[in-house]
């Protein structure tokens, strides 16, 4: 099952550490989409998933924040 994690309004590092956390639990394959408005998160979300074996399907810039397609690895 695909899943959407709201990360608006958290500042650096939790996205990124809370993204890893959620793609850690998911099946491998699964799709995950992150949305995050800290500047920071455009750089640490697909930094942390390229290190740990996930694929970044999409980056979309929305009205005051980015989200991110994710699909979880086998890490």
């Amino acid at each position: 099952m695909d899943e959407t994690l709201d990360l608006r309004g958290l500042k650096c590092p939790l996205p990124a550490l809370m993204t890893r956390k959620a793609l850690a639990r998911l099946a491998p394959g699964t799709m995950l989409t992150v949305q995050a408005d800290d500047p920071m998160a455009a750089v640490d979300i697909p930094h942390m998933c390229h290190g740990e074996g996930h694929a970044v399907e999409g980056v979309t810039s929305r009205d005051g924040y980015n989200e991110f397609v994710l699909r979880s690895g086998s890490a």
